[in-house]
């Protein structure tokens, strides 16, 4: 009796169940979404864009749209780096979204933002940012030395357009005016940032050589630099500290 008395309270408790989802679905379709509000002020992202990444998904009431599902698809647009969404009454849904803001080029077609980290998109004007390159997983790091360099440079008024750190970990610049600077690799008696400065030391004399103003400056030697111009001079030129 104790069994079949269990039986009988389970199959009450399950018509029940299947009464109250019967019951409430319809009721859940009469809160209709009304709104999607970007509380972000946004400079990348276009509206065309998020509306063609959200169409499929705000498909629903205010109840049933899939807010995890909304979120992964608005992160995959290339100029959002983060997004965050809501239910907020009266029926409509919040996104917040956090841009990516480029600072650099990097490789062959990509850009990396504030965090050093890589990302996929192309640039909407005609924005210059300096060129960065390195081995995979070295974004961070190459953009920071870029910041590094350029405080170093200042003195001599000069830009970076280009921070190349290659595979072997040697570090070359090239200058807006063209110039390039081999520091080459981090070494315990001369640092990069040693080297670097000795080059923002002699940059004045640079453009009084008499071979002209040199194309590349070597300064991976300790306690010197080489200068190289152009091929039909022929020549190299040494300095020495």
């Amino acid at each position: 009796m104790t069994a079949v008395s269990d039986l009988l309270f389970l199959a009450a408790g399950a018509a029940l169940l299947a009464a109250a989802v019967i019951w409430g679905m319809p009721r859940l379709q009469l809160l209709p979404l009304r709104e999607v509000r970007v509380t972000t002020a946004l400079q990348e992202v276009q509206r065309a864009e998020l509306e063609q990444s959200l169409d499929e998904l705000l498909r629903g009431s205010f109840l049933t749209v899939n807010l995890e599902a909304l979120r992964l698809a608005l992160e995959q647009l290339p100029w959002v780096r983060r997004a965050e969404v809501w239910r907020k009454w009266p029926p409509r849904i919040d996104v917040e979204l956090e841009e990516q803001r480029a600072v650099a080029h990097w490789g062959d077609g990509e850009l990396v933002n504030t965090f050093g980290e890589v990302f996929a998109a192309v640039l909407p004007d005609d924005r210059q940012l300096p060129r960065l390159s390195g081995p995979p997983g070295t974004a961070a790091d190459v953009l920071r030395h870029h910041e590094e360099f350029a405080q170093l440079l200042r003195p001599i008024d000069q830009r970076l357009a280009q921070v190349a750190l290659s595979p072997r970990l040697a570090w070359a610049l090239e200058l807006e005016d063209g110039m390039v600077v081999e520091l080459g690799r981090e070494q315990a008696k001369a640092p990069i940032r040693m080297r670097l400065q000795r080059f923002v030391d002699y940059y004045p004399t640079l453009s009084d050589t008499r071979h002209g103003r040199p194309l590349a400056v070597d300064m991976r030697y300790p306690n010197g630099f080489a200068l190289r111009f152009a091929a039909s001079t022929g020549q190299e030129g040494k300095g020495k500290k």
